[in-house]
């Protein structure tokens, strides 16, 4: 196994995170695979010594909020962030994995995990409603865009909680329309490799009512008249 940093132990440690060593292994596994293959495939900027704390402790912020046994989609996963890291660190969890670029899903399929799938498909094209427990996603899009994406996916009575910056505006009234309300909002300091902290917001939307079938709109749409703007 690699070396593990001080700050993983120690941040795994303080969000009661279980740190079993086979877990780790396939986590390391996982990342070996990510930067061979990054190589001569562009799947991260992040660097690799940066790994463990920008790619596996930042997808890890979610799990507290993640209902046992619960559905779980992420929209946009790249090469499976933080799908592949939650459903790696919660087997209870049945977790999908969305996004439109072949590069990134076929790296994905081949990082198998018995809890995890993966699909390549827009997002806004996809038959999919209202079948998920919880939906997030990571530097997907604008969070007008993002909310819009994610909100009719959800099944009324789930959560959507995108991960998001500390820059974002969090509600406009107009996000009413998806069925949603901001029902709180989650702060959490993570470990950057550098030895500073990076804040990781994490607003927390609750499935009030179905989304209307108008929702969501053409990526066109959405883009040059996002919700609220």
């Amino acid at each position: 196994m690699n070396t593990l940093p001080s700050a993983l132990i120690t941040t795994l440690a303080q969000w009661e995170v279980p740190c079993e060593p086979d877990v780790l292994e396939r986590w390391f596994e996982y990342e070996r695979e990510l930067y061979r293959v990054n190589e001569t495939t562009n799947l991260t900027r992040v660097p690799q010594s940066e790994a463990w704390a920008r790619h596996l402790l930042d997808s890890l912020t979610l799990l507290p909020l993640i209902p046992e046994g619960a559905e779980v989609l992420d929209l946009g996963t790249g090469p499976g962030l933080p799908g592949f890291a939650i459903a790696l660190f919660r087997p209870d969890l049945k977790v999908t994995c969305v996004d439109s670029a072949g590069k990134m899903i076929g790296f994905l399929k081949e990082q198998v995990l018995p809890n995890l799938t993966a699909h390549q498909i827009r997002i806004e094209e996809w038959d999919s409603r209202e079948e998920f427990d919880f939906v997030t996603g990571r530097a997907l899009a604008p969070l007008p865009v993002q909310l819009e994406l994610s909100a009719h996916l959800c099944r009324k009575g789930g959560l959507v909680v995108p991960l998001r910056t500390p820059n974002d505006d969090l509600w406009n009234d107009a996000f009413a329309q998806l069925g949603i309300t901001l029902r709180e909002t989650r702060t959490v300091p993570v470990p950057s490799g550098d030895g500073e902290e990076i804040l990781r917001v994490l607003p927390v939307y609750a499935k009030i009512k179905s989304t209307p079938a108008k929702f969501p709109r053409t990526w066109v749409q959405m883009k040059s008249k996002p919700l609220g703007g």
